[in-house]
């Protein structure tokens, strides 16, 4: 039996058991990267039943993180993102009610828009009981810490691969040098603006964030609104973190007026930080440099697993040479995508 085969038969079970009925899960969809979602019938009903990556090769309980702040925007009556429906904590499933979309391949301003509403529904959320020390993932809450992370990725990066010639030539010759540059004068604008970079965020700076929240997690529905999905990073986190990785999210690329769009819209829902535009203009080629590492993750091996896990397909030479490649281009377009 092929791996594959394997999980179907573990999430007929899984869904079997949460559903309380005889289920037909039809198809494995491989929109997420890193976790799988399988569809499941039981006559007329579709459910979505989501399987997270194993607790020893991610730490992070993300199906905790996921179910909390689902039933929590369910509590508190925000409509446009599934329902738990049941869990298997053990085995590492959750069974969602069905959202019936398509991925959003293009951003209208009217999409920009609907995100910035949703988020700001989110973000009413900061008075409800979500305990202060559940920080989204890789929170980064000071200048200092976006720039350990780089550090850290890079170093993770290189041990993974250090036979990978190409790819370290691409480290040491461009990556390292902008990093610099960038830290550099990341510092600058920050003493400039009275703002100290190693500082960490006050907690009333901070919100409640859905991390790795953007187009690539929304489906458009039928009458053209949008559903978000997937909040296993969800927690709090400087703002300035979740509009940095929209605007330069390399999935779903916002055309120049839309960027702006967004950053005017963000800084009036953020804005009773007045800190917060100073800090996103500080730091937003900081976390556009992190974004290029983000998109060299395939070279790590454990993450190419989570990958094939997901469903990916293809050979993971192709998959280095493609995201080496779209790490390349997305250096070297990085100043024209956060001046505009």
């Amino acid at each position: 039996m092929s791996a594959r085969d394997g999980g179907l038969v573990q999430a007929n079970e899984v869904a079997r058991a949460l559903v309380g009925d005889v289920v037909e899960v039809s198809r494995l969809f491989t929109g997420g990267r890193n976790s799988r979602i399988w569809r499941v019938h039981n006559g007329d009903r579709t459910f979505a039943l989501k399987q997270y990556p194993s607790r020893q090769d991610d730490p992070r309980d993300r199906l905790a993180t996921e179910v909390d702040a689902l039933r929590l925007m369910e509590r508190c009556r925000i409509e446009s993102v599934p329902r738990v429906l049941g869990t298997d904590g053990e085995k590492g499933y959750v069974l969602l009610s069905w959202v019936d979309g398509i991925t959003v391949t293009e951003v209208a301003d009217a999409d920009i828009d609907e995100a910035v509403a949703f988020l700001s529904a989110v973000h009413a959320l900061r008075p409800t009981p979500w305990a202060a020390e559940r920080l989204a993932a890789e929170a980064c809450l000071s200048g200092r810490a976006i720039a350990q992370q780089i550090e850290t990725r890079l170093v993770h990066l290189r041990d993974a691969a250090e036979s990978e010639g190409e790819l370290i030539d691409f480290l040491d010759k461009s990556f390292v040098p902008a990093f610099a540059q960038t830290l550099r004068q990341t510092k600058e604008k920050m003493g400039a603006a009275g703002l100290d970079f190693r500082a960490e965020l006050p907690q009333e700076g901070r919100s409640l964030v859905p991390s790795d929240f953007g187009f690539h997690n929304s489906l458009r529905r039928s009458n053209g609104s949008l559903a978000f999905v997937d909040f296993e990073y969800f927690g709090w986190d400087d703002p300035v973190k979740l509009i940095a990785d929209i605007l330069l999210h390399p999935g779903r690329t916002l055309l120049p007026p839309q960027r702006t769009r967004l950053r005017k819209a963000a800084t009036r829902l953020y804005g009773g930080d007045p800190a917060f535009a100073r800090r996103l203009f500080a730091y937003l080629p900081l976390f556009g440099l992190r974004w290029v590492l983000i998109l060299l993750n395939e070279f790590i091996p454990e993450r190419w697993e989570r990958r094939v896990l997901a469903g990916a397909a293809g050979s993971w030479s192709d998959a280095k040479a493609r995201q080496l490649a779209h790490a390349r281009d997305f250096l070297t377009s990085l100043s024209q995508r956060v001046e505009n």
